[in-house]
């Protein structure tokens, strides 16, 4: 057996010049921060770039003595932050294949480590760990994880930055819908601070969208946190007729009463998650009875690790996992070692994977709506240097 110890982790970030789809015009979704008039007249479609532009991104290298590395990214300059200054030094002389005792210790290892920022740095480390040992035993990581449960896993087209103009909205869904996408979501633009107008205008884009695609089309919605609960207990009311399948995070995951009290005023089925940590946390969500899909991010949440830990807590009480698709590859795996109604999909961001996998090969997008599963071993992408022009280190 392969005996080897961290040499060292390595943060670095990547730049080159790439050509930036163009997409219709967008509208940004609802956020916290619009009841206050001078954040509520953000728009996305001013200063939006397309065509060519430099993209810069950022990774973490965990090094070994025994030559084998594994890589994650893009991270965040906060998680990059997080590696530096608390992870690396700690691993450094560790055995990367001792996942789970890694990852406890690093949970162990700051006293405000169990949650938000610090969770997000581990996060990623996890990850790239997860690529070593997939590159070690020269399998991808979803076989180490027990998989394939079915080797092609469903995609749903999440359409953040779209325009959300009733008609507009309805022809960009009927061409997703003709591009095999069996499920989409969209994104609420309005919330209290817009009044009554407002609300109609978010019933305007979810009757078009029901309109175009159909009574039994897989439709769901995102509020993004923007809402409060008297507006989401009428927003919630007014949407029945629609059929979501679900309504998104209208207040943030810590209100848990909030979603308590949502859930006996409504018949539309609830999801949160994207911003909730760890399998304790995800444990009250569920003991709550409120919440009827699990949104846990790999690349924040733990990793994939505790993403494993997730699903089977899940599974305990028959609520669906659905990893939020800040990135695409860990989440992937992860769905593909687990039964089709514990992660029935992964989320697909339209606008934003080609930037998120700029500098990857291979590309992975979805076929008829469905992804298939890697076949290099670890995450199972690597780095295009073709695309590279400029790379160097990150420290803090």
């Amino acid at each position: 057996m392969l005996q080897t110890k961290i040499s060292d982790v390595v943060l670095f970030e990547v730049r080159g010049q790439a050509e930036i789809p163009e997409y219709p015009t967008a509208d940004r979704q609802a956020q916290s921060l619009d009841i206050y008039p001078e954040f509520n007249l953000q728009d996305w479609s001013k200063g939006r770039s397309t065509g060519s532009t430099e993209l810069f991104a950022i990774y973490v290298e965990i090094q070994t003595d025994s030559g084998y590395s594994g890589l994650f990214g893009p991270i965040e300059a906060e998680q990059a932050f997080i590696i530096f200054k608390f992870l690396r030094q700690f691993l450094v002389g560790r055995d990367p294949l001792a996942t789970e005792t890694l990852h406890d210790q690093m949970l162990r290892l700051h006293r405000h480590g169990r949650s938000g920022l610090f969770m997000t740095g581990v996060s990623p480390v996890d990850c790239a760990l997860w690529d070593l040992k997939g590159k070690i035993y020269d399998l991808p990581i979803y076989r180490i994880l027990g998989g394939p449960t079915r080797l092609v896993v469903p995609a749903y087209a999440s359409m953040l930055g779209f325009s959300i103009e009733p008609e507009a909205a309805a022809r960009i869904a009927l061409d997703y819908q003709a591009k095999g996408f069996t499920a989409q979501k969209w994104f609420f633009r309005y919330g209290p601070a817009d009044g009554q107008a407002g609300k109609g205008k978010n019933l305007d884009l979810v009757r078009a969208l029901r309109e175009a695609l159909g009574d039994h089309y897989t439709l769901m919605a995102d509020a993004f946190m923007g809402w409060d609960l008297s507006y989401a207990r009428e927003m919630a009311r007014a949407l029945e007729p629609y059929n979501l399948t679900w309504l998104e995070e209208p207040f943030s995951p810590e209100r848990m009463g909030n979603f308590r009290r949502l859930k006996t005023a409504t018949h539309t089925p609830l999801a949160t998650g994207e911003h909730v940590y760890t399998r304790w946390q995800v444990k009250e969500l569920l003991v709550s009875g409120a919440v009827d899909f699990v949104q846990t991010d790999p690349d924040w949440a733990g990793g994939i690790t505790e993403q494993v830990k997730i699903c089977a807590l899940c599974s305990a009480f028959d609520v669906p996992v659905v990893a939020h698709g800040h990135s695409l590859l860990a989440a992937l795996h992860v769905a593909a070692s687990h039964p089709p109604d514990t992660v029935p999909w992964v989320e697909y961001l339209i606008q934003h994977q080609a930037n998120k996998q700029y500098f990857h090969k291979p590309f992975y997008q979805p076929e008829d709506g469905k992804v298939k599963l890697p076949e290099l071993p670890g995450l199972g992408f690597m780095l295009d240097e073709a695309k590279i022009s400029e790379k160097h280190p990150v420290s803090f």
